[in-house]
């Protein structure tokens, strides 16, 4: 539910496949949409600016003054203060005011500047908003407080406050900036002839302003100085309206096919995001994750078999060797290899079948030493673990791809399709990965009971007190005071700059060093503490 998403349509329901439809209004619009006004330069502008919000301050006329930036709503600011012109300030460095600055925006006379003014939360009332101001006028007063007379006299001065306004002409919107963007435009635009009130609405522009300037405003001001164009005169028609329109609706589509091309590359993360993410759940969800992990014990048997036995080779060819040992590295476990090798009738299907009935009887005396309940916690816990990890560290891979495939445009190659490729065998080693960490952490696991761990505990700090005694009885006494270094200690570090009985001057000296107090201590562990 938006006022202005109409312009945006197509980007709707390309992307988010959403349809749009125009509501009509609650009352008919009786708001005026004057033409803009396009002026040679941004002084210029800025004068008439100054000029036509003078006269409508005067006139008693509510005013909304839309800027792009807060440094171009500051310069507003300073030249309505040179002007006389009383008025507030609405940007993010003013925000704890922002609620009481648009309570009173709509109350005769008032000058209201804002940048990139959207709902903000409230509607801008003629005459003022009445709750905001008995809330506000209720706090003044402090406890005991008539608040019926306060809000009779409010509600009479709103009232009156309304009328005023309406019979000047309503809310006006004054912009001084086309933006690349017509929702915004629209936004703005949308403050004033809320429900049925009169309004009126004006853009400002010049050929200096950052949207003019995309299309080619050096000619067109070159062609304005040859019609003899005086400063100060602006080019006011509808025509300029629809051709800005157009400018803009062209900002717009190369912004939308930007974020459409974004849109291309996250895709490709967010289906292996929703692969990833749906084993996790699985996990999560699961109470016996053996079938899993003996599928990954088995697969990573046939990866290394794969590795190290080519098919259709002779027994003589294969890496027996290589096999055994990433097999012990990996399961933990000293098979004969080689002697299955040297056998007669043995194949590489036959290796893997005896490889993975080893690792299957090896898995299961763990599950007979440790129980079944506590093995299948651990195998939950380990693929948790593992699915994490990896996925952070793929994220980070992706994210260096993304950074540096758009390179290959310069080969003639579709970053895209590249970037879908790269992104297809990270995403494969990533499962590779992840198969291997997990069988190699259940395979190593060891789980000790409650009596091995305190044991374990009570032997550290043994052996912690043990170190800390031996530490004490080598270090030599602690010189009270500031008693002076040996004589022979001292040219040393004197000649580098480093006086023992200064601290000040112990900043050049290296952090394995003894410390110059005479600790004993090396000095990062005494002075050069951080």
């Amino acid at each position: 539910m938006t006022g202005t998403a109409l312009t945006e349509a197509e980007e709707f329901v390309d992307i988010y496949n959403l349809g749009v439809v125009e509501v009509p209004t609650n009352l008919p619009i009786a708001r005026v949409d004057e033409d803009d006004r396009v002026y040679r330069s941004t002084k210029d502008k800025m004068n008439a600016i100054v000029e036509i919000i003078k006269e409508t301050h005067e006139k008693g006329q509510p005013m909304l003054v839309g800027t792009t930036s807060i440094e171009k709503s500051e310069s507003i600011s300073q030249a309505l203060k040179a002007a006389g012109v009383p008025h507030n300030v609405l940007n993010a460095r003013y925000h704890e005011q922002e609620a009481e600055i648009i309570a009173m925006a709509g109350v005769p006379g008032a000058v209201t500047i804002a940048t990139n003014m959207a709902g903000r939360g409230t509607d801008i009332q003629l005459g003022g908003n009445l709750d905001m101001r008995i809330v506000d006028e209720l706090e003044k007063a402090g406890e005991g407080a008539d608040a019926v007379a306060i809000r009779e006299r409010l509600s009479a001065e709103v009232a009156d406050g309304k009328a005023k306004a309406l019979e000047a002409g309503g809310l006006f919107v004054l912009a001084t900036e086309r933006h690349e963007s017509r929702r915004i435009d629209n936004q703005l635009r949308g403050r004033s002839g809320r429900q049925g009130d009169p309004g009126r609405t004006m853009f400002f522009l010049s050929l200096e302003d950052d949207l003019m300037r995309i299309f080619g405003s050096d000619r067109l001001d070159k062609m304005l100085d040859r019609l003899g164009m005086e400063d100060g005169e602006a080019i006011v028609h509808p025509w300029v309206n629809k051709a800005l329109e157009r400018a803009q609706s062209k900002v717009e589509a190369r912004n939308y096919d930007m974020r459409k091309n974004v849109l291309k590359y996250d895709d490709v993360m967010n289906q292996q995001r929703k692969m990833v993410f749906s084993q996790r759940r699985d996990v999560m969800e699961s109470s016996d994750e053996s079938a899993t992990t003996r599928e990954m014990r088995h697969e990573v048997v046939d990866d290394l078999v794969a590795k190290h036995i080519p098919p259709k080779a002779y027994p003589e060819q294969w890496d027996t060797e290589g096999l055994q040992e990433e097999v012990k590295t990996v399961f933990a476990l000293d098979l004969p290899v080689a002697d299955w090798a040297a056998e007669e009738g043995v194949d590489d299907e036959v290796v893997t079948d005896r490889l993975c009935a080893e690792v299957d009887k090896s898995m299961a005396q763990k599950v007979a030493k440790y129980g079944v309940d506590t093995m299948r916690q651990v195998e939950k816990q380990i693929l948790l673990q593992s699915i994490d990890k990896s996925w952070r560290e793929h994220l980070l891979t992706m994210e260096h791809l993304r950074s540096v495939v758009g390179l290959r445009g310069y080969a003639q190659r579709d970053p895209l399709n590249e970037y879908k490729t790269e992104a297809f065998t990270l995403f494969e080693s990533l499962l590779d990965d992840l198969r291997t960490t997990v069988t190699n952490q259940l395979a190593h696991v060891q789980i000790m009971s409650q009596e091995e761990q305190q044991a374990m505990i009570a032997q550290m700090q043994a052996a912690a007190a043990t170190q800390q005694q031996t530490a004490d009885d080598a270090a030599p006494a602690q010189p009270s005071g500031n008693a002076p270094q040996p004589a022979s200690a001292k040219p040393s570090l004197l000649d580098r700059g480093i006086n023992p009985d200064d601290p000040k001057t112990w900043s050049n000296l290296g952090r394995n060093e003894p410390c110059p107090c005479g600790s004993g201590k090396k000095y990062k562990h005494c002075h050069g503490k951080v």
